[in-house]
């Protein structure tokens, strides 16, 4: 029965190729759009972390304590090999050491007296390392303003709100006045090669950008940083394995009691990220409902209205003496059929189209006027494994319950009356 009605499907082209097309659309609205939902829900925790809080983040037990007041004096010593240890023990991560400090930016007039002064933010990030994504990460070269990224050691980026407040132009010096890690006073001059403009106003009003090893001298901080951020080279934060990855971390550190000991958190563990993550998946799931139910509602009216167009071939087939519960079997599985090849269809549709904006994105830049650090520059789609059968819901369920209820009606056909319909 099963290789007659697919014959059936395939000959006539009327029962299945416009049923197949549009189940094949509403699939592929679907999946794109739970693609495209997810990677745009994702941004602001992506911007979280490739900013501060990264996928993973690696300090030291102190540090982690009072994170948010910047202890450096409580900073990671020995980094470098144990940068070298994390990419040996994790190969999928990409791991960033970085430095956050704060201080006093001096910019001197002509004659080296102070002209003007401003508390800054600083960040110490890899900018001029071969191989180096930090540039990248961060979306700086893009956020320029005024002037180039650095090149060489000793130069440094401000953020241009910051440096039209002081007066100072690409090729200025300035001097940052601040503590290294051992509590002593430090001054340091720096070039300013280039301005930025973040998109943040606390971020826009003082910040400075300088090479990590500029700031490693400036800080007293040799071999040393305050974090190392990991990045999952998928480019895509995933709460249970950042979890699990920073559990068999700290497992390896746990029957020490030094306080100086590393520490692994994922970004679900730092501060309030674990709500906001909660929150985000939380409303990405309601959306892609909402969306899945009204498909589902198009696609269960499409089985329905094609189930009561075959009211006639269904009055032939009775006045032939087919059984009424075969014709209902029959014409429930040409469904399934034909929900199982338009799910097909769409999904893989749907799934190339999510693919690329998932590597393409989509460009934004012009709908803002300025680039900025804090704000990407295109939209990201992201394929999950919800996207391979989450299309099966409306494409085959929707399409089976439309002929289904469609198809109550053969009950009630009486066969006295088939006669007089088939001569209207």
């Amino acid at each position: 029965m099963i290789k007659f009605l697919l014959k059936g499907l395939w000959r006539d082209k009327s029962r299945s190729r416009l049923p197949i097309i549009i189940v094949s659309l509403g699939v592929m609205l679907t999946v794109w759009l739970h693609a495209y939902i997810t990677g745009f829900m994702g941004d602001t925790i992506e911007m979280n972390a490739r900013f501060s809080h990264g996928h993973v983040k690696v300090m030291t037990r102190a540090y982690a304590e009072d994170m948010n007041q910047l202890p450096n004096d409580l900073a990671i010593t020995g980094a470098d090999s144990l940068l070298e240890t994390l990419k040996t023990a994790f190969p999928g991560m990409e791991w960033a050491p970085r430095i956050q400090f704060g201080g006093l930016v001096d910019a001197p007039d002509e004659v080296g007296e102070t002209r003007a002064q401003g508390p800054a933010l600083g960040l110490g990030i890899d900018l001029l390392s071969p191989g180096s994504r930090e540039d990248e990460r961060l979306n700086l070269s893009r956020s320029l303003v005024r002037g180039r990224m650095p090149d060489q050691a000793g130069e440094a980026l401000l953020s241009d709100e910051f440096a039209v407040k002081l007066g100072v132009n690409p090729g200025d010096d300035v001097t940052l006045i601040g503590s290294t890690m051992n509590g002593s006073m430090a001054m340091y001059n720096f070039t300013v090669s280039g301005t930025l403009s973040f998109g943040a106003s606390i971020m826009d009003r003082g910040t400075l950008v300088a090479d990590l090893h500029d700031v490693r001298a400036a800080l007293d901080m040799h071999d040393a940083a305050g974090e190392i951020l990991g990045f999952s080279k998928s480019g895509f934060y995933e709460d249970d394995d950042s979890r699990e990855m920073a559990g068999s971390f700290n497992a390896m550190h746990e029957g020490s009691r030094d306080e100086f000991a590393p520490l692994m958190k994922s970004l679900s563990q730092q501060g309030n990220m674990g709500q906001y993550v909660d929150i985000t998946n939380t409303w990405s799931q309601y959306i892609s409902l909402i969306f899945i139910f009204a498909m589902s509602l198009v696609l269960w009216n499409a089985g329905l209205l094609g189930g009561l167009r075959r009211y006639g071939e269904v009055g032939i087939r009775l006045a032939m003496g087919e059984e009424k519960g075969h014709v209902y079997r029959s014409m429930i599985i040409e469904s399934v059929f034909i929900g199982i090849a338009g799910s097909v269809i769409g999904t893989m549709a749907g799934l190339f189209l999510a693919y690329l904006i998932q590597k393409y994105g989509i460009n934004i830049s012009g709908m803002m006027q300025g680039a900025s650090v804090m704000f990407p520059s295109s939209i990201r789609a992201r394929i999950t494994p919800v996207d391979f059968y989450i299309g099966f819901f409306p494409g085959l369920l929707s399409t089976v319950l439309g002929t289904m209820l469609s198809g109550i009606g053969i009950y009630k056909r009486q066969t006295a009356r088939l006669f007089k319909e088939l001569e209207a």
